[in-house]
């Protein structure tokens, strides 16, 4: 546990003064009241069920995360897609031509893209030959100015969930804020880093619901983190960043766990199926494992292998250009019909 860390000496000076914008939802919260008559943000008067503006806080939505997650609601913030939490989290903490962030390659792509959009150094930290974090080179890279580590875990596009033994020792030594991707959390046998939210305020974890809850259309990310951070990026966050359509049709899905939980067993099924029919392809030569919804593998050629699967109407990811990738095709886990299908095609070609 850490107690003696202070957000505020990494929070940017102009932020720490900066008013938000207060919207007409803001000032008057009870939106929902059918007894009230709204004169106030110069909406359309004519009821369509999206005439109004959106709750720009989500409460709905929060208390369904909170009970699920055991987590408080002023520990939550929701956002555009997890890209969205990301940016806000450069925008907050990372003074633009002066701090750096470190990234551990091969990762999700956007940490790298937000960094240059923000004016902020990437320093990347290559993962060991097995894909975890490298704790010592790490620490060495870092300095003053680094205000983030990005751990995604589990790994896009390796797959693998990193050691806890290492996530922790970063947890209690880099200086600034880490960063815990769990997009692919679902998926893998590996508990959540939320349960030692409350240990580490130097801890934030972004969750989605587009992977397991299959809600990528509605772009809806979710922040776990101190509810000084979250306040912090409240203040930044534009008023109504969540439409009402994407939190209508997330509270639809947050109310149906059973078959939520069904789906995930489905794909982690076939995901097991799918790396079994694997081992009998000759020209795959590693399989990577996988704690998401999509698997690793290396294969002779990994760009002939991806021209010739355009070319029979099946759309893989080449990840041969990526560090410590080279050669390896990013399957994502499909329907029976459609995994049987690319099986069938890669014994074909």
């Amino acid at each position: 546990m850490i107690t003696d860390f202070n957000i505020n000496t990494l929070v940017r000076a102009n932020i720490k003064d900066l008013q938000p914008y207060s919207s007409a939802r803001d000032e008057y919260k009870d939106a929902s009241s059918k007894e009230m008559i709204f004169l106030d943000a110069n909406e359309n008067p004519f009821e369509n069920g999206v005439n109004r503006y959106p709750d720009p806080q989500q409460h709905a939505v929060k208390a369904l995360l909170s009970a699920m997650k055991n987590v408080e609601t002023g520990n939550i913030l929701l956002g555009n897609g997890s890209d969205e939490v990301l940016d806000l989290l450069f925008r907050a903490f990372c003074e633009p031509n002066v701090d750096n962030v470190i990234t551990l390659p091969p990762t999700y792509g956007m940490y790298a893209v937000l960094a240059n959009i923000n004016a902020i150094e990437n320093r990347a930290v290559l993962l060991s030959d097995n894909f975890q974090p490298r704790v010592d080179s790490i620490l060495e890279a870092a300095d003053i100015r680094s205000k983030m580590l990005f751990l995604c875990s589990p790994n896009n596009p390796t797959g693998n969930s990193f050691s806890m033994e290492r996530v922790e020792e970063l947890l209690q030594r880099f200086n600034g804020l880490v960063v815990i991707d769990e997009a692919y959390i679902d998926f893998s046998d590996a508990k959540s880093w939320l349960e030692k939210l409350k240990n580490y305020p130097n801890l934030v974890i972004t969750q989605t619901l587009s992977k397991a809850y299959g809600l990528a259309g509605i772009r809806l990310g979710i922040c776990y983190a101190s509810k000084e951070i979250i306040e912090i990026l409240n203040t930044i966050k534009p008023p109504y960043n969540v439409n009402e359509l994407s939190q209508q049709k997330a509270i639809e899905r947050l109310l149906q766990p059973d078959e939520v939980t069904q789906e995930i067993l489905k794909i982690k099924e076939e995901r097991a199926n799918l790396v079994s029919n694997l081992k009998t392809i000759n020209y795959v030569q590693e399989i990577y494992p996988s704690a998401c919804n999509f698997v690793l593998v290396k294969v002779d050629n990994a760009t002939k292998r991806y021209d010739q699967l355009i070319a029979k109407g099946i759309v893989i990811r080449n990840r041969t250009t990526q560090p410590l990738c080279e050669n390896c095709l990013r399957l994502t886990v499909g329907t029976r019909l459609e995994n049987s299908r690319l099986i069938h095609v890669l014994k074909e070609i």
